[in-house]
């Protein structure tokens, strides 16, 4: 294992708190002291990320990585449920790391405040010795994919679309099928909806990433049969599981180096909320604030509780949530006559989402980067 610290040992709090472990043949002291010993990256600490994180501290995996530079929103909370009220605006691997000590601080955590990318993908998969793809989009997951198999590292993979839910394991041995073998080529952007255009129930994220941890642990134990080979699907509208059959084609493993595809890893075509979008900086929207106020909207898409707290003067309040509704887009498109507009939020992160929702329907409008703190600041200068 890459740990580079081995315990030959477990602490009393450890052997109390694994007792139901231990006492299990396909598992034991050893078993327990190697899943101890072992580390697993997880890719997104989202939905899938969540329960993932979640049973992996319980299970008592001894060094856990957490890779995401997202930040918690109320609407991450119907599924995410590392991640609490009181948390929403933080990084989301902060809140996760927050909550895993609370539940086991045997475990080491490392956290990684970026997105996976081409330059630092093999840099990160390395360190560890399972990877647990926990992302949403087919760029990152065919990063993932190919970095493992340039690394030989077993990936545990996991996705979910509304009520269905799927799992299999890749590259586990040396003729084991990886996410090439079930997706040759990435479907069109048509053909696979983005992660802000489909819905997904939240028990949906919290099954399949729980089904993630249970073939980590049997990778790591070898013990069982895990899905190397299988794939498992679950509709949980209809209560029905298939599991299907996967054949590896060595044409799909001569990947040698990122290079070979790094324009399609960096595409963000199908994750809706990476598109590229307009954003201005503090100090030009403050300038343009000062010179024609009149001449702007500016949408606050805070929390009511939180606009209520602190606002800049003249602005609306139309939650994240609410802004597609017909209701407020025709108010939205009957104020912005002869007008410029602009969303800001507490740090910028859901004001680029909300300019992404308002370009759907023909609304231009600029983000502010760094959001009301950085503005209020500069106002008050």
């Amino acid at each position: 294992m890459s740990n580079d610290i081995k315990f030959n040992f477990l602490s009393s709090d450890e052997e109390e708190r694994y007792q139901k472990h231990l006492t299990l043949k396909e598992i034991g002291y050893e078993g327990q002291l190697n899943l101890k010993n072992s580390s697993v990256l997880c890719i997104g600490a989202g939905g899938l990320g969540s329960s993932v994180l979640l049973y992996l501290a319980a299970t008592g995996i001894g060094r856990i990585g957490i890779v995401d530079n997202d930040q918690v929103e109320k609407s991450n909370l119907q599924r995410q449920i590392i991640h609490e009220t009181k948390t929403i605006g933080n990084l989301k691997i902060d809140s996760a790391k927050e909550r895993i000590k609370k539940l086991n601080p045997n475990c080491e955590i490392l956290t990684f405040p970026e997105r996976i990318n081409p330059k630092n993908a093999l840099e990160l998969i390395n360190k560890f010795d399972v990877i647990c793809d926990c992302s949403d989009n087919f760029s990152t997951r065919y990063l993932i994919n190919d970095s493992c198999l340039i690394l030989n590292k077993p990936l545990v993979f996991g996705s979910v679309q509304g009520f269905e839910g799927q799992v299999s394991v890749f590259n586990l041995y040396k003729n084991s099928p990886n996410l090439r073998d079930l997706l040759p080529e990435s479907p069109s952007k048509n053909a696979a909806p983005s992660c802000a255009e489909y819905g997904v129930v939240g028990v949906s994220t919290g099954l399949i990433g729980i089904l993630q941890v249970n073939e980590i642990i049997k990778i790591i134990l070898k013990k069982g049969e895990t899905l190397d080979g299988k794939i498992l699907i679950f509709d949980l509208l209809k209560m029905n599981i298939k599991k299907l059959t996967l054949k590896s084609d060595q044409l799909n493993k001569r990947i040698k180096n990122l290079s070979q595809n790094e324009d399609f890893y960096n595409s963000d075509e199908y994750c809706e909320k990476n598109n590229e979008i307009n954003t201005i900086n503090a100090n030009d929207f403050n300038n343009l604030y000062k010179a024609k106020r009149n001449k702007i909207l500016l949408i606050d898409v805070r929390e009511n509780e939180e606009f209520s707290t602190s606002a800049i003067e003249g602005s609306i309040s139309i939650p994240l949530r609410h802004l597609d509704q017909n209701s407020d887009l025709k108010f939205i498109q009957k104020e912005s006559l002869g007008k410029e507009v602009f969303t800001i939020c507490k740090s910028g992160k859901r004001s680029e989402e909300a300019s992404r929702i308002l370009s759907k329907f023909k609304i231009q409008s600029r983000s502010i980067e760094g959001g009301i703190e950085k503005v209020r600041k500069i106002l008050c200068n």
